[in-house]
């Protein structure tokens, strides 16, 4: 008898230490996922370096700042506590008591809720490798390297830290994107346009209609209006399509490029079919910036005078030569493997500045594990003149009912010279 109860208590601890292990590899699973969400890799890892080991220049105004080693090496966060931590994410304060510079999303991961937190914590402490890497100090001249301005700086603009509250009666698979967008995918520290003081001038839906309506150019691309805009916003796009673009970085009729691509790679295909849902709805439920803003009506024109020879329109000759072949004479390019050109919100910006770039740069549509193809736009900085790159782009947000401002060679000159 003493035996068999014995072999009872045994059988119950090892239920009990097993039941543990899988609740504390569940909380590594849901923290990698979290993570995952809130792209941290991208910017914590260098190119050609170790996952979240820091090291990656990122540009400011004031000057480069490098990403910090976030994994479980004491060079990184191995001794921080899970309030250390907490601090550093939500609140932007490190360990060593100084503030983060705003690159860190701080102001966006204030919402994020305790329990999110809890799992990252348990990720990065616990699912991530070590690797031992000091901390790249800030390439900034003094006095803008001087660090306690930034504690005004968070004081004056970053919000209370408190977990999020979804709006009352809110479609719940609307309020779960808004808790994504806002907070965890921290969108708006992209595609929400910044003060003179270099703060997001809005960082929620319930703050005005400045929230995601575009970006000024960084590393010569612009991060565009994801409202309801047709011209220049998602006001085109359904839900499915979103939902498309969000997980294979593509559509019937966009590609990602630039920066965004990097958060298709490394985050969005990740995400669930119901989470990517949650974010289409939660964008798309945005209202324009523009209240006169009308669909765009196909103008088949430019079409029409190309299909029979006529390419008198200024930059036509250009766009026949060297890009007609993928986007096609009628602007409409080819499902899901050339973007269209005709209506798409990219090219009709205020902003010509990414148009300029891939034309000049070019650029490479990335594989996803739904969508393994690749396919790359050739750069043209060594065949076309400024000239006749304003020319073509010109032609572009002109054609096919597309409507934009002028573009200068002066614009192209001071794009090219950037690296």
């Amino acid at each position: 008898m003493k035996t068999f109860v014995i072999a009872i208590l045994a059988l119950l601890g090892s239920t009990a230490a097993m039941a543990a292990q899988d609740s504390s590899h569940a909380l590594i699973q849901q923290g990698e996922y979290l993570a995952r969400a809130g792209d941290c890799v991208a910017c914590h890892t260098a190119k050609g370096g170790k996952p979240f080991a820091g090291g990656l220049a990122m540009e400011t105004p004031i000057g480069l700042i490098y990403s910090t080693n976030i994994t479980p090496d004491k060079s990184g966060i191995g001794d921080y506590s899970f309030e250390d931590f907490d601090k550093a994410v939500r609140h932007g304060i490190a360990k060593n008591g100084s503030t983060l510079y705003p690159a860190m999303p701080y102001p966006s991961y204030a919402r994020v809720n305790q329990a999110d937190m809890q799992a990252l914590y348990a990720y990065f402490m616990n699912g991530v490798k070590p690797v031992a890497q000091e901390n790249q100090a800030v390439d900034i001249p003094w006095p803008m390297s001087m660090r306690w301005p930034l504690a005004m700086w968070r004081w004056m603009f970053a919000p209370a830290v408190e977990d999020f509250t979804p709006v009352a009666q809110q479609d719940p698979v609307v309020s779960r994107g808004a808790y994504l967008v806002e907070g965890l995918g921290h969108c708006g520290a992209c595609h929400t346009p910044r003060a003179l003081t270099m703060q997001e001038k809005a960082l929620s839906a319930t703050d005005g209609s400045t929230f995601l309506s575009g970006s000024a150019p960084l590393e010569s691309w612009i991060a565009k209006n994801l409202r309801g805009d047709h011209k220049d916003g998602l006001g085109s796009w359904n839900e499915a399509q979103l939902v498309q673009f969000l997980k294979t970085g593509r559509s019937d009729r966009s590609a990602v490029f630039g920066g965004m691509s990097d958060v298709i790679v490394h985050s969005m295909q990740y995400m669930s079919e119901a989470d990517l849902t949650a974010i289409a709805r939660y964008l798309k439920s945005l209202p324009a910036v523009d209240s006169a803003d009308k669909p765009h009506q196909y103008d088949p024109a430019v079409a029409d005078a190309l299909w029979n020879g006529d390419d008198s329109k200024r930059g036509a000759a250009v766009y026949i030569d060297n890009c007609a072949a993928c986007h096609r004479t009628d602007g409409n390019g080819y499902t899901r493997v050339f973007p269209a050109l005709a209506g798409n919100p990219v090219l009709q910006s205020e902003d010509p500045t990414s148009l300029i770039h891939i034309v000049l740069k070019g650029a490479t549509l990335p594989a996803t594990h739904t969508a393994p193809s690749t396919f790359t736009m050739p750069a043209f900085d060594w065949r076309l003149s400024d000239q006749e790159v304003a020319d073509v782009v010109n032609f572009i947000r002109t054609s096919w009912g597309n409507q934009a401002g002028e573009v200068k060679a002066t614009d192209v000159k001071g794009l090219r010279s950037d690296k």
